[in-house]
């Protein structure tokens, strides 16, 4: 088979899955399954793959997955509590009050600061946001694009660094099986990675303002957008600094926004909180309900966090020792998938969930409606985020013989790195937050990019194009962020948008605008990776 054959033969599934998107507008968990089979198939026929290293392989890629699949699990299960106990409408009635005589204000505050910080803790602004930005009185628009872009700077660090957890595992893997160094920290990935914040926290507010009321916003929004920006820059310059706060890196930003246009709020002499636009109802629902027993599952999963990894040592003790490893699954011998039950915040999501229950009281029946809603919800996303996972695996593990433990033919990645080298020599970086937005498109999500594209980026730029670590890690940044900005043409989370206030079909009038958006900030995003290589190779 030649290089031409291999090559087409590899992107084949990539295609079927963005055909059963695309073309026949199928959901992801569908298309999932159908890009698996094709993949388990070509890796079988063509790339001398065993059916024992396919069927490890996906066993491996469910389980690496965890970080991501559980905590969509997790975290949508906190949601079906919080709604069914009604701690939902009460916090979208506060939210409500926000900033109101401020719309710029409060789009910063809410639809980033806000959630950035939801997200990092693992709920879902696409789910969340909408509904509250309809009864703010904003347009079906833009109550479906704003939560879709609003936190897509920070994708990395959502649900507590997932993304960047993924990476920190694969890439020590690659640097591990190719004898290129001692491992990476996280603190070192992180302060890679927090360079492209300022730029692309900024350029997003812009954009929402845009959405929004196009240049008469950015007139009167550009200085709290500027803030927020350089807010964000500062935070996670600070947090990566520390290997105990880099995946704390949302949850501070967030808050730090917040806190931001709070304070430029009351510089500005505007209310921070205005009531008058509740409706009686509603008012009337405020006094029944105290706002501090409504966000009791978020504060107490925000403490849990905080303690679990502000104390340098226990951040040492539950993510460096307490690893849970898994030893002999993968089709690698001497791969471990360090799984961190203790540290990931599936777990912890969990147990605020329960501790919560001590402060709203739910009674049987809420407790009942919400796991009947859990169990509607969950399985499909769930299984989306582990199937894309799986496939990655197939792809980084196609060609591996399990007797001799060597690659007994070129794997897809191989294949899809020397071509990438071939084509782009050192414009590589240039173009490889593109191959991200690609992959976040097909996924849905950063962290399943991350996991089916950068053993690939990693290869390319070490192996072919004899990056260092830096590089390396530089190009792996920008295809994160491509990922992460993928978010706002993202299919699954548009529709996710559209579905909570009923609009579904809404979504495709975003997706035009949408797409515009996410070249510019992608092309952004490669040239200044393109730029720090520059700077790194000189």
């Amino acid at each position: 088979m030649g290089t031409v054959g291999s090559l087409l033969l590899t992107l084949l599934p990539i295609a079927v899955i963005l055909g059963m998107l695309i073309l026949w507008k199928k959901p992801a968990d569908i298309s999932g399954i159908v890009g698996w089979v094709v993949i388990s198939l070509i890796a079988a026929l063509f790339f001398k793959t065993s059916l024992e290293v396919i069927g490890r392989s996906t066993l491996a890629g469910f389980i690496k997955s965890f970080p991501v699949s559980l905590i969509v699990a997790t975290s949508l299960l906190q949601m079906a509590y919080m709604e069914k106990t009604g701690a939902l409408r009460r916090v979208i009635i506060f939210i409500k009050t926000i900033a109101s005589e401020n719309k710029p204000v409060q789009i910063m505050m809410i639809s980033i600061g806000f959630g950035t910080l939801m997200v990092a803790v693992g709920a879902t602004p696409v789910s969340i946001l909408p509904p509250i930005l309809i009864a703010m009185g904003y347009s079906t628009y833009v109550a479906i694009a704003l939560p879709s872009i609003g936190y897509d700077s920070l994708c990395t660090y959502a649900l507590l660094g997932a993304p960047v957890v993924v990476f920190y595992d694969m890439a020590n893997g690659f640097i591990k099986q190719n004898h290129l160094g001692a491992e990476l920290t996280l603190s070192q990935i992180g302060s890679i990675f927090f360079m492209f914040l300022p730029i692309v926290s900024t350029m997003i507010g812009f954009c929402m303002l845009w959405i929004v009321g196009k240049g008469k916003a950015i007139k009167e929004g550009w200085l709290p957008c500027l803030i927020t920006g350089i807010v964000i820059g500062i935070v996670s310059f600070f947090t990566n600094k520390f290997e105990n706060l880099v995946t704390l890196t949302g949850v501070l930003c967030g808050i730090a926004v917040i806190i931001a246009m709070v304070i430029y709020l009351l510089a500005t002499g505007k209310k921070v909180i205005d009531k008058s636009k509740l409706t009686r109802e509603e008012l009337e629902y405020e006094k029944k309900f105290p706002l501090w027993k409504a966000l009791t599952p978020w504060v107490l999963l925000i403490l849990l966090i905080l303690a679990l990894n502000l104390p340098k040592s226990m951040f040492d003790y539950l993510y460096k020792q307490m690893t849970f490893s898994i030893v002999g699954l993968s089709a690698n011998a001497k791969e471990e998938i360090k799984t961190r039950l203790l540290w990931n915040a599936y777990t912890w999501i969990l147990v605020s969930t329960i501790l919560s229950m001590i402060f709203i009281r739910p009674t049987g029946k809420q407790i009942k409606e919400s796991l009947i809603v859990w169990k509607k919800r969950a399985p499909r996303p769930v299984f989306s985020a582990a199937i894309f996972f799986a496939i990655g695996e197939i792809m980084n593990m196609s060609g591996f013989d399990v007797v001799t433990q060597k690659w007994g033919a070129k794997s897809m990645v191989e294949v899809l790195a020397n071509a990438s080298a071939n084509a782009f020599h050192g414009a590589y970086g240039g173009i490889v937050g593109f191959i991200g937005l690609f992959g976040g498109f097909i996924t849905g999500s950063e962290a399943s990019t991350i996991a089916m594209f950068s053993k690939y980026t990693m290869t390319t730029a070490a192996k072919n194009l004899g990056f260092g670590i830096t590089g390396l890690v530089i190009v792996t940044a920008a295809l994160a962020f491509g990922g992460g900005l993928a978010s706002v043409i993202s299919p699954a989370k548009l529709q996710n948008a559209a579905a909570s206030i009923d609009k579904l079909g809404e979504e495709n009038k975003v997706i035009k605008v949408a797409f515009v958006f996410s070249l510019i900030l992608t092309t952004v995003t490669s040239l200044f990776a393109f730029i720090l290589l520059a700077i790194n190779k000189g």
